[in-house]
């Protein structure tokens, strides 16, 4: 009977480390499964812990925290494939067998209006004010194709003349840049001919 392919994490130097228990530990000590000796890392400083089909990073109340793609982990968080751990200065990469590959599988965007914050697959990108204006209008409007009148008006409200076509497309190009895996064939900001562009969020 063939065995199911082991979830694990890849460190900098390329080997792997196979997370093939209920709960994997990594910390400076000696006793953790996956030891990594840097000062900057406590002795028992995260764990890995399955829940059902889920695995699931915590923080072991860490002096220096660990990190899920450059954020810090204050809650469990669960791990999807290609995630980022960083523990002290070691970047760890999560692969899960399991996940079906695609070849463009369809963006994750996740928009925080209140708080400016903007994720495609669980990353922070950064926007400039009038990118993230048209992200935030395009959401708000999201599934409805807006026109190039209604974006120029919503995003260079200060602009009374008007806006040129350009500046929009060029906008949007620039956007797609940003939040798109492959630009030149968006997934999420697409454009209607003629009418003008809509966002579609999976």
């Amino acid at each position: 009977m063939e065995l199911a392919p082991i979830p694990c994490l890849s460190d900098p130097g390329g080997q792997q480390h196979e997370l093939d228990k209920d709960i994997v530990t990594i910390g400076r000590a000696i006793e953790n499964d996956i030891v990594v000796t840097s000062k900057r890392v406590s002795r028992e400083h995260a764990r890995i812990r399955r829940e059902g089909r889920k695995l699931l990073l915590e923080d072991l109340g860490s002096t220096n925290g660990t990190f899920l793609n450059d954020e810090r982990v204050a809650a469990p968080l669960e791990l999807r494939d290609g995630d980022q751990v960083a523990v002290g200065e070691v970047v760890f990469t999560f692969h899960d067998p399991d996940t079906t590959t695609r070849e463009n599988p369809f963006p994750e965007l996740e928009i925080n209006a209140a708080a400016g914050v903007v994720r495609v697959n669980r990353k922070v990108v950064e926007l400039s004010p009038k990118e993230f204006a048209l992200l935030v209008y395009l959401h708000e409007h999201e599934g409805r194709v807006c026109t190039k009148d209604e974006i120029g008006r919503a995003v260079w409200a200060e602009y009374q003349a008007g806006v040129f076509d350009y500046q929009i497309e060029n906008l949007v190009r620039r956007l797609r840049t940003r939040i798109e895996s492959d630009p030149a064939n968006p997934q999420l900001l697409l454009t209607v001919r003629g009418l003008g562009y809509k966002l579609v969020e999976g």
